[in-house]
């Protein structure tokens, strides 16, 4: 029989370091050589500059039409709903400075975003954080302050503004650059481990953030947002208890908005055989702005705010570090929910319409963005749910629609951005409720999620419940580290089952699912169908020894002497040869006990408690390896009770005498093979199990611990007689596994 050792030497196998082998070098003579790639320059240019992907392979006549119509909406809808920012932040920012930063940042994400429906600007939720970064560091009066043009001429006041905006640059700057670092050192492989479920959850629970922010506009009711574990409730309460305040004119404008966009759902332009989203957003918009120059409607609209901001572009300045240590956490935090938010709606996105997203590239992307939006001390930017899916549904392709939206915001906001102004507040909130409402959809995947896997169902409860009650930056850590801990209790736990023989077939299988199959006698297969760790390692050997019907018992004080002294006799017989040795030489290590523990047969409930039969385990020298006999104490009541039984085993006093009649089961195993009990037994009483055959054909590894547990269950098996057999294991694990 040839082993495993025989069978790499005939067949030549290729030893590396990692397998116990000598690493082999070649001798020949190696000198360095540099040599110009055109395959890989192009490889490297095109992953750094992902524009250059869908540029060189545009379908003009197919996607441009798209493109135009998909950045046109995007485009309108944009200057509106940069003027919203300065209600939710209460930080006033210069029109110029805000559309220049949403231009550079778009382009930016052009240029460098592998995502193709990704439309970059400021998020309503990472708004209200800096702003509250601010207020903890004595910024209140000018956040809070409902002034007019007549604050900025104030000295203090305008000192105190620009000290704000500068503190939010640098806020901005720091995110970028922990972003671009994260993505220099590859960090973005982190989203690999993401399941979708997580997504699902976090992107819902994001939606609902947003559409409370919104009601500051539905309502017409300015009120500062609570930041804390439960703000969405606190907030939900504080505008419960502000509706009899609320302006009717802005709740009827934005209920009119709704219906309209929910009207147009049923409204399809087919172009190329594809369906495309009739744009609605864009008619309001355009319709709305014509109407609210012409007629007061009675509703607020940003004008109030924009019209005391200095309309005169502010510069960038030197970054602020006299608050660092107090901002570095918060820029962190920033820069992680910036980056999941972006990734998690691209992934979505990315899905629905066959392609691929780089994870690491759109760190790197969204770290430029950042820090291109500090250059204009604007805030923290990350994907714009409700532009991102009018761009999709409008039927962009590329980003080219991005390009495009961004390049008609700057040019209509810069010349035409006064008219824009005059729009009710209420229907831009309706047009971004309306877009985030496909989000909440995924409420209606929770009972499939139970049907089929519980597991992803407590990921989505736990994720949703955590990003909507904690916020979104503790809500994501909370479900990132309890969706690897349900990650790490599924890859290692531990499931067996017992195996048998299909009749008349070389195939085996679960003895629980297949009443056909038939154990072998004296044989027991045991499929593993998971990896062995420290983790499971005790549920592998629990389940091994109720199987088997025994049980671990610990050696007592004299065994434990027997087996140091026979290894003690038998690394003197190995050294009888040497003759001197040195006092200088360290002192030789203790003997290896090859186990701690015995087997012995279970006792049964059903058993008689007053009974003295007890297995126990005989130590005796057999050739030159440990062999064991099972001693049964009380015999005689076992053959009383089953005469013509014989059990095979003999009291210590007789053991001498029938040692040649019956031989020791170890005599099997040192000949590595398999011989069946001789002795006659009656029919009705099965075999002894004499070879457990371990099938790992599904472990993917072993641990050190879960290889030590085995190493030593092989010997307790050994001990008492029992061959255990490693059937389908990597090449890798015997080596490992030193046995």
């Amino acid at each position: 029989m040839q082993t495993e050792e025989h069978f790499q030497a005939y067949f030549e196998r290729k030893l590396s370091s990692t397998l116990g082998g000598a690493l082999q070098i070649p001798r020949e003579n190696r000198q360095l050589q540099c040599s110009f790639s055109w395959g890989r320059f192009r490889k490297i240019t095109l992953k750094m500059f992902p524009v250059l992907n869908w540029l060189f392979s545009y379908r003009f006549r197919e996607w441009f039409l798209r493109d135009l119509h998909a950045g046109l909406s995007v485009g309108m809808f944009q200057i509106p709903q940069g003027l919203l920012g300065v209600w939710l932040t209460r930080l006033p920012l210069p029109n110029i400075n805000g559309f220049l930063s949403a231009f550079c940042c778009s382009m930016t994400y052009v240029i460098f975003g592998t995502s193709h429906h990704i439309s970059v600007g400021s998020f309503s939720i990472l708004n209200v954080v800096v702003t509250n970064i601010l207020k903890s560091l004595n910024f209140n009066q000018t956040l809070s302050s409902n002034g007019s043009l007549d604050n900025f001429s104030d000295p203090a006041f305008m000192k105190d503004y620009m000290e704000a905006l500068t503190l939010t640059a640098s806020i901005t700057l720091l995110t970028g650059i922990i972003q671009l670092l994260l993505g220099c050192f590859c960090l973005g492989f982190v989203t690999t481990y993401v399941p979708k479920t997580l997504i699902d959850a976090y992107l819902t629970a994001a939606a609902l953030h947003v559409i409370v922010s919104q009601f500051t506009f539905i309502f017409d009711v300015m009120l500062d947002f609570y930041k804390g574990p439960l703000d969405i409730f606190y907030n939900l309460f504080h505008f419960f208890l502000a509706l009899p305040k609320a302006n009717a004119t802005s709740i009827l404008l934005f209920l009119l908005s709704m219906v309209a966009q929910r009207l147009n759902t049923s409204i399809m332009i087919t172009y190329k055989h594809s369906p495309i989203a009739f744009p609605m957003e864009l008619l309001l918009i355009i319709t709305v702005t014509i109407i609210s120059n012409r007629i007061h409607l009675h509703a607020e609209s940003s004008s109030a705010v924009v019209s005391m901001i200095p309309q005169r572009f502010l510069p960038p300045t030197p970054l602020d570090l006299s608050n660092l240590s107090k901002i570095i956490l918060h820029a962190f935090s920033l820069a992680i929910v910036s980056y999941f938010l972006l990734v998690f709606v691209g992934e979505r996105y990315a899905s629905l319409h066959n392609y691929n997203i780089a994870s690491n590239q759109e760190l790197i992307a969204v770290g430029l963005c950042n820090i291109c939006s500090s250059f204009f001390k604007s805030f923290v930017v990350s994907c714009a749910i409700p532009g991102t899916v009018i761009q999709e549904k409008t039927g962009g392709r590329t980003q080219l629609a991005a390009a495009i939206g961004a390049s008609m915001m700057l040019v209509i906001a810069l010349k035409l951005g006064h008219f824009f102004q005059m729009i009710p507040n209420g229907i831009l909130a309706a047009i971004v409720v309306f877009n985030v409402l496909p989000f909440l959809e995924k409420f209606l995947d929770i009972p499939i999620l139970w049907r089929r896997d519980k597991y992803h169902f407590v990921i989505w409860l736990v994720t949703f419940a955590a990003v909507l009650c904690l916020g979104l930056d503790v809500g994501l850590a909370i479900a990132m580290g309890f969706t690897f801990f349900i990650i790490t209790i599924r890859s290692h736990r531990m499931k067996m089952v017992v195996l048998g023989q299909i009749p008349n077939m070389n195939i085996y299988r679960s003895l629980s699912v297949y009443r056909a199959a038939r154990e072998i006698e004296g044989i027991k297969i045991f499929q593993c169908c998971s990896s062995i760790s420290f983790a499971n390692m005790n549920h592998f050997k629990t389940y091994l020894l109720h199987k088997m019907d025994v049980k671990a018992v610990p050696l007592d004080e004299s065994e434990m002497r027997a087996l140091i002294s026979l290894n003690l006799s038998d690394t003197a017989v190995e050294r009888k040869d040497l003759k001197c040795s040195c006092v200088c030489d360290p002192p030789l290590p203790p003997p290896r006990i090859p186990y701690t523990e015995k087997l012995v047969k279970r006792c049964h409930a059903d058993s008689d408690s007053s009974s003295s039969s007890v297995n126990l385990v005989h130590w005796s020298k057999y050739g030159d390896k440990l062999s064991s006999r099972t001693l049964l104490v009380g015999a005689a009541d076992a053959q009383r009770a089953s005469p013509g039984f014989n059990t095979g085993c003999r009291t210590e006093k007789n053991e001498d005498e029938g040692r040649g009649a019956c031989p020791s089961p170890s005599s099997a195993i040192d000949n590595s093979s398999v011989q069946l009990d001789r002795l006659e037994q009656p029919m009705y009483l099965p075999r002894p199990v004499h070879t457990i055959i371990l099938d790992f054909s599904m472990v993917q590894f072993v641990d050190l611990i879960g290889s030590e547990l085995l190493r030593q269950i092989i010997h307790m098996f050994h001990n008492i007689g029992v061959t255990v057999l490693i059937a389908g294991c990597h090449s890798v694990s015997p080596k490992k596994c030193s046995f």
